[in-house]
């Protein structure tokens, strides 16, 4: 590994960051390439960081997490591999999937000689192994698979993260904005130590500097120690909505709640069920070793309510970096929209709509950006809400993602139950469907620009909803969908229209710079 300098820094080093279009890892990319590391990264949907400020200043590798050969590639003449993979979303068999997935990991670094692993896991309640929930008991087995190795080990043991799009912080907003009165399983008043995404992206991004010989296992938290109910009392104050009642109960099963989670927040039960399960499991810090190695932040770690006020601010500036909902969903489909329509034998599916549009390209581009979330769909909001409820009972994500951001996409962003596949401003925007449907689906909104009759350039709106069914139950469905289609897509390409030609807005609000926020470069 490199040396450590005269100021007790190390020389930049070569870093593997893994699960990049997650939470965490998109966030410590910048954090390693500020400390003046070199970075690589290893995705499965490198088109996905097309827009990522920091792309340019990285290696990509392609490929999955779970191939050898792909493995072996991405850590090739690496100093530090951060693991940072989970798969909670895999739904019941999310355990043995991780210990698959960490058992390769170390076996291609040991084949590359790498000489450090940097793990992310979760803090582990002060009770025997057999007794943990299975989202504890994987989240330690990882890190036990992983010092199997020849590699050192720092293994990160964190509690519930807090910054904007954390799942830990959407479950906490959420619940509390919607529910006046809550009734909850008595894991309420179970004691937790949340501590800021800031400051594990400042411990996680020093990690190199700590000694070679050094392999072993650190507590993270922040600094207070509290209840979930005080987290959600403590949102309340801070958000300035009023504090929910609270009735504890002992008789709602993991099962119940993970629903019930999964239907009044973003997190899908698939991953409600193992984080519900561990929220019955204190989970507080017994030691901050840490501090030997890496000291605290200079200006202190970050308090709960303090790291509450900074997500708030980074949602209402519209300005959250990554979120839980950037990973890939495991069974989601993936293929592209092909070029050619002909591809399946003619069996593409195309409902195909257009419109003149008396605005510019950028007032319409505006209003197409704008599209979902908050805004909703243009058409109306009754049968997209049913639609995205049909697809939770099913297991699917359904509505309930929304966005990462209320006024800006980036390739890759999830956006309710679509994913963005393809994103030219003032062009095109191409959604992939990520709901649960016996075929393939996208929807694509375009702009063009024609000569009229008259000898002027006219904007033009084209809206297309595509399926490619698959077989006898894919056909069905289109066919059950149909007669739906001109209320949903008819009303949806009206009240575009409508939109885009009542609120010009000036083209450089749209395409020009974001206006930065005074922040510190760390997310919140």
């Amino acid at each position: 590994m490199a040396q450590l300098d005269r100021d007790g820094q190390t020389e930049g080093m070569r870093c593997l960051v893994t699960g990049v279009t997650g939470y965490i890892g998109g966030r410590l990319v910048p954090e390693l390439l500020e400390q003046g590391h070199e970075v690589r990264v290893l995705a499965r949907h490198p088109e996905r960081l097309a827009d990522r400020t920091w792309i340019d200043n990285v290696e990509v590798i392609s490929g999955d997490a779970q191939d050898v050969g792909t493995l072996n590639e991405a850590l090739a003449n690496v100093d530090v591999a951060y693991y940072l993979m989970h798969s909670m979303l895999s739904g019941a068999d999310f355990h043995n999937v991780e210990l698959n997935m960490a058992r390769t990991f170390s076996r291609a670094a040991n084949a590359q000689g790498v000489g450090r692993i940097v793990y992310l896991g979760a803090l582990q309640p002060d009770i025997p192994e057999r007794e943990l929930s299975e989202h504890f008991r994987s989240r330690g087995q990882v890190g036990d698979i992983l010092r199997q190795g020849d590699a050192n080990v720092i293994e990160f043991r964190a509690a519930m993260v807090i910054g904007s799009g954390s799942a830990s912080f959407e479950m906490v907003r959420y619940l509390t904005e919607r529910l006046p009165v809550m009734v909850t399983p008595a894991w309420v008043r179970t004691r937790t130590q949340p501590i800021a995404v800031r400051d594990i992206l400042y411990y996680l991004s020093r990690a190199p500097q700590i000694p070679a010989g050094v392999s072993r296992v650190f507590e993270l938290g922040g600094p207070d120690v509290m209840t979930y109910q005080g987290m959600i009392d403590g949102y309340a104050d801070v958000s300035g909505f009023k504090r929910p009642r609270i009735i504890p109960v002992s008789v709602i099963s993991p099962k119940l709640s993970s629903m019930w989670v999964g239907l009044m927040t973003p997190v899908p039960p698939s991953m409600a069920r193992p984080l519900v399960e561990s929220l019955a499991m204190e989970a507080v810090c017994h030691e901050h070793d840490i501090a030997e190695y890496i000291p605290d932040p200079p200006e202190g770690l970050i308090s709960y309510r303090r790291s509450l006020e900074l997500a708030l601010a980074r949602v209402r500036n519209s300005d959250v970096q990554t979120a839980w909902s950037s990973s890939s969903l495991p069974g989601a489909p993936s293929d592209p929209l092909p070029s050619d329509p002909d591809w399946t034998g003619g069996s593409l599916k195309l409902d195909e709509r257009e419109t003149v549009v008396n605005a510019t390209p950028e007032a319409l581009w505006n209003v197409i950006e704008g599209l979902g979330g908050e805004h909703g769909y243009y058409s109306p909001p009754v049968l997209w809400e049913v639609r995205g409820f049909l697809d939770q009972l099913v297991g699917g994500v359904g509505l309930v993602r929304g966005r990462r951001d209320s006024d800006k996409l980036r390739v890759g962003d999830p956006l309710d139950f679509w994913r963005v596949e393809e994103r030219i401003p003032n062009e095109l925007l191409r959604l992939r469907a990520e709901m649960r449907l016996p075929g393939l689906a996208w929807l694509e909104l375009s702009i063009r620009q024609d000569e009229s009759s008259t000898g002027h350039t006219q904007t033009v709106y084209v809206q297309k909803a595509l399926f490619k069914p698959r077989g006898i139950p894919g056909e069905a469905y289109w066919r059950a969908v149909t007669p739906f289609h001109k209320i949903v897509f008819g009303s949806m390409l009206k009240n575009i229209r409508e939109r885009a030609e009542s609120h010009p807005v000036d083209p450089v609000d749209r395409i020009g710079p974001k206006t930065q926020s005074v922040a510190p470069p760390t997310a919140s």
